[in-house]
């Protein structure tokens, strides 16, 4: 690509002013010339992820969100609450691009021969900003797809599989022998549950819903809590005295399930203890959260002894622990596996424009279970 035929394209941003005020709109962005190690991909399918949903909206109340502009370039605004503002600080008066992962064709490559092995190849790749209709990238940013695997069927590539084999992969560094997973129905807990299956790892799950464990147990999941449930702290014991788990990865955060689940841990260490202890089982519980659904504080009561951690986990700082070797080896293994552990389904694909158009906003900003939305960049609006 010369720089007498830049290519431009349309971009998802969104905006935190300083008046409180958030605003998403579509920029037209210029492309630049791949350097020798890069590649221009046209974008065909991009996911909604939660973490997407957390960068795009940020703290604004969306009841008060409202529409402009045309159907071809609309633009959202929404007010964020002043308590909130200061959480906003940090991205104040910057437009910043949506979107951590995506699919398309490399349409340009630049002059190295592993750039050029991907021209006209459909590849996913990771690395922000994938709400665009044409994105310039590193080549150890994309992933090849098999043959006749098609951009939706790739979007969804990274972060929801390399986020649960993290998960599998972090048990089993830091000597832990099975996990624990809350909002269990998504299609990361799904993806989660075929992993551990086929790996013969136990995993016990944890929903909120009947639906969501009939959905669980569909695809053969053996252990299944529901917080809904009056015995739940009851039930969640009985299984983790059947699995020996003593990790787990918490999407909630907030309220007082992290806690409960340390104290379902330490009784089910001490249902099996010999010896008493006044400082509790000598077992460390570990929980990650990684997730933010439940708003709230994260409330617990010190009631399992001195053995434990709650902290943070995240993708990306994982994967640059673990190096580039581990990961590619990851990587390797979703690509062969894409169409079964790591197949993923959507609600509905939408273009650009549609992303912003206020009810489908309140469809996918919902992120309720099955209902996944993809964006297709490529796709004109209205939808033909």
């Amino acid at each position: 690509m010369t720089s007498e035929h830049k290519r431009a394209g349309l971009q998802l941003r969104s905006l935190v002013k300083s008046t409180g005020e958030l605003e998403l709109s579509l920029v037209n962005t210029l492309i630049p010339e791949p350097a020798p190690g890069e590649v221009v991909v046209r974008i065909e399918a991009a996911p909604i992820n939660p973490s997407d949903i957390g960068l795009l909206f940020g703290a604004a109340d969306l009841g008060t969100a409202e529409l402009s502009g045309t159907a071809d370039n609309p633009v959202v605004r929404a007010r964020i609450p002043e308590r909130l503002m200061n959480s906003m600080a940090g991205r104040l008066g910057q437009s910043m691009p949506v979107g951590n992962e995506g699919a398309g064709v490399v349409i340009e490559a630049g002059s190295s021969i592993a750039a050029q092995e991907l021209l006209g190849k459909t590849v996913a790749v990771l690395g922000g900003a994938m709400y665009a209709q044409y994105r310039c990238i590193p080549v150890d940013q994309c992933l090849l797809l098999p043959e006749g695997v098609a951009p939706a069927e790739g979007a969804s590539c990274f972060v929801n599989p390399l986020t649960a084999l993290g998960m599998v992969e972090t048990m089993r560094r830091e000597g832990h022998h099975a996990l624990v997973h809350t909002a269990a129905a998504s299609s990361l807990g799904q993806m989660l549950n075929k992993i551990c299956i086929k790996d013969q790892i136990a995993l016990v799950n944890i929903v909120r819903k009947p639906e969501q464990e009939a959905l669980l147990r569909s695809i053969g999941a053996h252990y299944v809590c529901n917080t809904a449930s009056a015995a739940f702290m009851d039930e969640l014991t009985e299984a983790l005295v059947a699995t020996g788990a003593t990790l787990a990865f918490d999407a909630t955060g907030g309220g007082p399930l992290a806690g409960q689940i340390l104290s379902c841990m330490e009784a089910a260490l001490n249902r099996k203890s010999k010896e008493y202890s006044r400082y509790g089982s000598t077992t460390h519980k570990q929980v990650y959260i990684y997730g933010g659904l439940d708003t709230r504080k994260t409330e617990f009561n010190r009631n399992f002894g001195m053995a434990w951690g709650i902290g943070g986990w995240l993708l990306f700082p994982f994967l640059q622990k673990i190096g580039p070797d581990a990961v590619n080896a990851l990587k390797q293994r979703v690509a062969s596996e894409l169409r079964t552990t790591f197949h993923s389904s959507y609600a509905r694909e939408v273009s650009l424009a549609e992303a912003l158009q206020l009810d489908t906003i309140a469809a996918y900003g919902m992120r309720a279970t099955g209902a996944k939305y993809l964006i297709n960049p490529s796709r004109a609006h209205p939808a033909a």
